[in-house]
Order: C-alpha cells, then structure tokens, then sequence
C-alpha cells in the first residue's frame, strides 16, 4: 500500500548543517520550520512497494547508462520470440513474398515484381518505400546480381533493413552521462502513452535502476491512478499532483528535482495526450520542457513519443507534428501485435529520421521490446 511521504521542496530549501551537534540540532529544528511553512500541498510523492533487492551500478560511475542500454538491448536479442510472434500478422500479409518467389524465373521477373510490390504496400511500406525496394530489385536482377528466389529475398531483406539502420540506427535509449536521466513520454490520446511508460518502468527496474515516476498527465483523472497502480506493481516512487489546478510542468520539475536531490538514477515523466492540431496544448508540451530543463539543463534526455501501430501511415502527421514542436528523439510504436501494417516502422524512420526504440507486441508487462531492426527484418520476412 502507498504511504505519505515527506513534502517535496523540505529537503531544498536550507544549506547544508554545520558540522557540531549542537549547530546540527538548531538547524534541524529551523529546517522543519521552515519546511513546515514553505512546502506546497499541490504535489505529493508515494513510495510504493519493496525496493529494489538487485545490485545497482551507481550512475555516477562511467559508462552507467551506455552499460544499462546495451545491456537492455543484449537482452532483448535473446528474446526475440515475442517480436516473432508480435509480428504474426504482417508476416502473414507478407508471406506471398515467398509464394512469389518459390518458382520465380526471369521471363516473370515484372509480374512477380509488381505483386511483391503490392504486398509491400499493403502492409503500409508506403508508396515511397516500396517503389524504392522494387526498383532496386529490379536493377539487380537485370544486371544478373540476383538469380534465384532466395537471393531476391535476402536482397529485400538487406535492401529493408538498411533503409532502418542508415536513418535510424540511435535505436538505444540515450540517457546521457549524469543522474538522473529525464525521459518524456508523449503522444495522442488512445495510444497507449502511460501503459508504454508503466512497461518501461518495470523493464528499467528489473535491472536495478532506481526509478521516480511524474503524473504529469493531469487532464484525466484516472491517468495518475493508471500509474499509481503501475508504481505500486514496480516498486517506483511517483509524484503525483493535488487538487485539479495544478500545471504538469509543476509536477514535472518537482520530480525531477526530487529526483536530482535525492539519487534516483532515471525520472520517467507521464504528460497528457493530445491531438497533434491543438496548438495551446502542444504549447504546455513545450513548457514541461523548459521546466524540467531549468532544473537539469541538458534535460530531457529523451523524448519519446508514443504512437498507435494500428493507425499505419496515418501516425506520419502526428510525429511530424511532435516532432516540430518538441524534438522527438526516439519512437515508441505500440499494438503492432494487432496489426498487419508492420510496414510503417521502416515509413516513419525513412520519412522523419527518428529511430524507434521501443515497439509493443502483447499486453503482458514485458512485451513492449527494445527495437532491434534485424530482429525486426527478420520477424516480417521469415
């Protein structure tokens, strides 16, 4: 069960105590007292559940957070199972593919072509891509590089999988060199923004890291008792707003302060979904981000921005959108594992440059997977 727990701005607001005992104790009592009348009710901060029993590096250490990437993505290459079967259904869409070229011949190279050409698109490659992908194909073929089938396949594969890894091949989280690392989670309503942070929270606290959640989604009510449950359920400290007044970017740098105070290693921070055409309320996205930088100047690490797979090439407007405002460093693609257009991965890295780091391919905890693009690659063509 969650427990009250000290106000936020108490541990801030004094220099450090003089050494002596008697010093220590007058500037204890001031200390409160001056706690007691400055601290604000509109914020509060839950502790919920066991700590986290595993060893953890400290951040402050060299290397930190480049360790606990590659160590989140190493992870992920040996569970490739749920991006396999995540996937099932754009693979299913694609395996014409291999029905194309299980007897293809050169006299059938255009028909065969413009078929593979479709199932591309209608996986939602995008016209764009998938014109590109034919073609080069094509070339090879006339040019005697390509003589069989599964030299055809393995070419696409190749030909897919460079289009993922030459623009967005940043696909590990970048959490900079100093605790804690901020990470903002954006994106639309409906996408699955505060189920995504919750899972990334349980994957980041499952390798020891010292977590702070920020509900700074204060729009919807049931949004801060969303990520109270999934605190509780990781073991996470959250801060949470009081009363219905209180702006997000409040909340925000509160909690990254108490997290830079207080040695938490990574601060996750929740905001409100929003419709990518609301100008005042992508406004607030920019102010959240100006606040959690005056308390950590190089702050947010990352910006991640949550997007519905299901929509396919219809998310394209809405990372442009975010992308504009805000600066989004990364991409986090959920309910691929209900949708045939896969294809729109390899679209929105081709078309913005971002790298996806995160797509989510089930509804268990552990089912929103570091994106690796070969495992990937690998998952649609089997």
């Amino acid at each position: 069960m969650a427990v009250a727990a000290p106000q936020l701005t108490a541990p801030f607001l004094s220099p450090p105590p003089p050494s002596s005992s008697s010093s220590s104790v007058a500037y204890a009592s001031t200390s409160i007292l001056l706690a007691r009348s400055r601290t604000s009710s509109a914020l509060r901060l839950r502790r919920t559940g066991p700590a986290a029993t595993r060893f953890r590096c400290a951040a402050g250490q060299t290397g930190f957070f480049t360790r606990l990437g590659r160590l989140i993505k190493e992870k992920a290459k040996s569970d490739v199972e749920k991006v396999f079967s995540g996937f099932s259904k754009t693979r299913e869409n694609l395996a014409v593919v291999d029905e194309l070229l299980l007897y293809w011949n050169l006299a059938d190279t255009d028909r065969v072509l413009d078929e593979l050409e479709e199932a591309l698109l209608v996986s939602d490659f995008g016209p764009r891509i998938s014109f590109k992908i034919v073609d080069g194909l094509r070339e090879d073929i006339l040019a005697g590089k390509l003589k069989s089938g599964s030299e055809i396949k393995e070419a696409l594969k190749r030909s897919v999988l460079q289009l993922l890894t030459s623009k967005g091949n940043k696909s590990d989280l970048q959490l900079g060199f100093r605790k804690p690392a901020v990470i903002m989670v954006v994106g639309v309503n409906g996408g699955g923004k505060t189920t995504s942070l919750g899972k990334l929270a349980s994957r980041l606290k499952n390798e020891g890291v010292k977590v702070l959640l920020a509900a700074g989604d204060t729009f919807r009510a049931a949004a801060s008792e969303q990520l109270e449950v999934w605190a509780e359920r990781t073991g996470s400290e959250i801060v949470v707003a009081e009363g219905d007044k209180v702006k997000a970017a409040s909340v925000l740098s509160q909690a990254v302060r108490k997290g830079k105070e207080q040695g938490y290693d990574v601060v996750l921070c929740d905001t409100s979904g929003r419709l990518h055409t609301n100008y005042s309320l992508m406004e607030e996205l920019v102010a959240c981000k100006k606040a959690v930088a005056k308390v950590i100047p190089s702050a947010p690490n990352e910006i991640l921005l949550v997007l519905d797979g299901t929509t396919g090439l219809n998310m394209l407007p809405q990372a442009r959108e975010f992308n504009e405002v805000v600066g989004i460093t990364g991409l986090i693609l959920t309910k691929l594992d209900g949708s045939a257009r896969g294809g729109c991965v390899v679209s929105v890295v081709d078309e913005l440059g971002i790298p996806v780091k995160f797509v989510g391919v089930g509804e268990g905890v552990d089912d929103l997977q570091p994106f690796d693009a070969e495992a990937f690659v690998n998952a649609i063509f089997s």
